[in-house]
C-alpha cells in the first residue's frame, strides 16, 4: 500500500450517474448561525446582505445546501429561537426582499436552504402571547398556551424546571390577585409553549409551513422536536433535581406519543409540493427513541444526538454508532451526523484542546464525512476554529444567566481575514461597529484567506474530503444501502465498516498501529512511510 499524503484525494475512475436517490440522503449541509457569519452593514452582527455576499465560498466547499437559524422578528432574549412573527425578517438582519434575493442566490449556485422553525415556543411579545395575557384566565386565547392556575395560588403548578435553570413556569401577572395562572416555559421566561393539545396550534403552524414552502425554500430543521406535547393533567416530574441533557430528565416534556401526529401531518404537507421539502428534527434523544420520527411517514432526518457530542473514546464511538445502526434497521432512515452546532462546544476544544485537539477534530471531520447517511457542518468547523473563552462581561447567552453553561463560545463571529481590520473581514459596510460578541487576539490565524492559500489547511482538508465523497456517490462505493459496522482494534483503532468496499478508520489511542489492507483514499493527515497510521489521524480505505 503506498502511503497518501493528506489532505489529497486518490484517483478513482468516473462512471455514468446511477440514478439519482433522494437529494438528501446523501446531502451534506452547512449550518449558518448569521448573527455571526458576515455583517454586510457593518454594525456588528451578521445578516442577510453579508450571508449572500459569502455565498459563493459555501458553494465552494462543496456541500449541497445550508440551514440558517432563526432570523425572524424576535426580541432575541435567546439569539432569536424566541420567535414574534414565524413568516417575517427581524430588522436586525435586513429584510424580506433580501430574504429573496438570497434563495435565489443559493439556488442559482446549487446550494439548498432549510430554514429553523421553532414549534415548541415563542417569543413572549407574540402577538397570540399577549393576546392571551390580556384576554385573561379561563379565556380560549390562554388556550394557546399552557397557562394553569398556581397551587393554592401561590406556587407554580408543578416541579417542572426550565432548560435554561430555575423553575419552568412564571406568573402571567405577577403580584394579581384575580390572576393566579402561571405559564409554562422549558426555556427562557420569554418562550411561552404551545399548547399543542389545542387544534388551533397545529393549524397555526401548517400556515407557517407552506408561508415558507410557497416561498421555495427546500426544508426546515425542527427545533426541540421531541418537546411539543406535554403528558396530560401536568404532573410532576419524577426527577427533582435540574435538567439533565437536555429535557430527557423530564419524562413528562419529552417524548409523548401524540407528538408523532404532527411530523406524519407535517409530512403529508412537505410533499404536495415538487419537489418534496425535508424536514429534519432536532431530538435529543437515545438512538433507538429518536428514530422513531424517522419512520417513513414522518421525519425524513433527526440528528444523531448520541453521536454529536462524543469526546475522543474508540469505545464511545464505535458504541454508539452500532446503536445508530441498530436503529437504522428497525426504522430504515440512516443517521444525521454532526459534531458541530451553534449549542456545543467546538470539537477542536472538546478533544483536547490546542495541538492535541486541532488534529483530533481533522481527524473527527474526515471520519464524519465517511459515514453512511446525511452528514452536517457547523460554520467554522470546516476552518478547525477552536471554542472561545468570551469574557465574561460580554457573554449574552440567557442559559449562562440562568446559572448554565455559556453558549458563547461557538457562536463567535467567523474570521475571515488575517487583518483584524473590518473585524477580520467580517465586517462588509462602511461603517464598522464592533462585532456583537468580542473575536479573541490571534482570531486571524485561523481565517479563511489564509487557510486558503495553504494546501494542508483544515479548510482545503474539508474540501477534499467533500470533492471525494461526491465521487464515491458518483461511483456507487457509496450507496443508500450502507450501514455502519463498528468496532475497537489493539491500539484504539477505530474501524466503521461502511460496506464491503470501503471503511473509515481512525487511530484514537498514543501509538501508531497499522492501517487497515486496502487502498487509502483520504488522510487527515500526512501518511509514513511504514504503512502505520500515527496517532489522533484518520483515513479512508478502499478494500482492493
Amino acid at each position: 500500500m503506498s502511503p497518501v499524503p493528506g489532505p489529497q484525494a486518490g484517483p478513482l475512475e468516473e462512471t455514468a450517474l446511477a440514478p439519482a436517490p433522494d437529494w438528501w440522503q446523501s446531502a451534506v449541509i452547512y449550518e449558518v448561525y448569521p448573527r455571526s457569519f458576515a455583517d454586510g452593514d457593518g454594525d456588528g452582527v451578521g445578516d442577510l446582505a453579508g450571508l449572500t455576499a459569502r455565498l459563493p465560498y459555501i458553494a465552494a466547499l462543496g456541500v449541497d445546501g445550508i440551514w440558517m437559524t432563526p432570523f425572524q422578528p424576535s426580541p432575541q432574549v435567546d439569539q432569536g429561537y424566541d420567535v414574534t412573527d414565524y413568516c417575517g425578517v427581524d430588522p436586525l438582519f435586513g429584510t424580506m426582499d433580501q430574504f429573496d434575493v438570497l434563495l435565489s442566490a443559493a439556488h442559482a449556485l446549487g446550494l439548498r436552504v432549510l430554514l429553523d422553525v421553532v414549534p415548541n415556543h415563542c417569543s413572549s411579545e407574540n402577538p397570540l402571547f399577549q393576546a392571551a395575557l390580556a384576554a385573561g384566565p379561563g379565556s380560549p386565547e390562554r388556550d394557546m398556551f399552557h397557562f394553569v392556575e398556581g397551587q393554592d395560588g401561590g406556587t407554580p403548578p408543578n416541579n417542572w424546571q426550565s432548560v435554561f435553570g430555575g423553575r419552568a413556569w412564571s406568573r402571567a401577572t405577577p403580584g394579581s390577585v384575580t390572576d393566579t395562572d402561571w405559564y409554562l416555559h422549558l426555556f427562557s421566561a420569554g418562550q411561552p409553549d404551545w399548547n399543542w393539545r389545542n387544534p388551533a396550534v397545529g393549524d397555526y403552524f401548517d400556515g407557517v409551513l407552506r408561508f415558507w414552502f410557497d416561498k421555495g425554500v427546500d426544508g426546515l430543521r425542527i427545533d426541540v422536536a421531541h418537546a411539543l406535547f406535554k403528558a396530560d393533567g401536568l404532573p410532576d416530574s419524577p426527577s427533582e433535581g435540574g435538567v439533565v441533557d437536555g429535557l430527557r430528565s423530564n419524562p413528562q416534556v419529552s417524548d409523548q406519543e401524540d407528538v408523532h401526529g404532527v411530523y406524519r401531518r407535517w409530512r403529508t404537507l412537505a410533499e404536495k409540493y415538487e419537489p418534496h421539502r425535508l424536514l429534519v428534527g432536532e431530538v435529543n434523544l437515545e438512538p433507538a427513541r429518536a428514530a422513531r420520527y424517522t419512520r417513513a411517514d414522518e421525519m425524513h432526518q433527526a440528528f444523531a444526538f448520541a453521536f454529536v457530542k462524543l469526546g475522543w473514546d474508540a469505545e464511545a464511538w464505535a458504541a454508539v454508532g452500532n446503536e445508530l445502526e441498530a436503529a437504522r434497521l428497525e426504522h430504515g432512515a440512516a443517521p444525521t451526523w454532526a459534531l458541530e452546532n451553534h449549542d456545543i462546544v467546538r470539537s477542536v476544544t472538546r478533544f483536547g484542546g490546542g495541538s492535541l485537539g486541532a488534529p483530533r477534530a481533522q481527524a473527527a471531520l474526515v471520519a464524519l464525512l465517511g459515514l453512511p447517511g446525511a452528514a452536517y457542518l457547523y460554520q467554522g468547523q470546516e476552518l478547525g476554529l477552536p471554542e472561545v473563552d468570551v469574557p465574561v462581561e460580554a457573554r449574552v447567552d440567557p442559559m449562562w444567566a440562568r446559572g448554565g453553561v455559556c453558549r458563547d463560545g461557538a457562536r463567535v463571529p467567523l474570521p475571515w481575514t488575517e487583518d483584524a481590520s473590518l473585524n477580520h473581514g467580517f465586517s462588509l459596510g462602511e461603517s464598522i461597529a464592533d462585532p456583537w460578541l468580542p473575536v479573541p487576539a490571534g482570531w486571524g490565524t485561523h481565517a479563511v484567506e489564509r487557510q486558503e492559500q495553504d494546501p494542508t489547511s483544515p479548510l482545503n482538508l474539508t474540501k477534499a474530503a467533500l470533492e471525494l465523497r461526491r465521487q464515491l456517490w458518483k461511483n456507487e462505493v457509496f450507496t443508500t444501502d450502507d450501514g455502519g459496522t463498528w468496532r475497537v482494534e489493539p491500539g484504539n483503532l477505530l474501524i466503521c465498516e461502511r460496506n464491503e468496499h470501503f471503511l473509515v478508520a481512525v487511530a484514537m489511542g498514543t501509538e501508531p498501529v497499522k492501517l487497515p489492507a486496502g487502498t487509502v483514499l483520504l488522510s487527515a493527515a500526512p501518511l509514513t512511510e511504514d504503512g502505520w497510521l500515527q496517532p489522533n489521524n484518520a483515513v479512508w480505505v478502499l478494500r482492493d
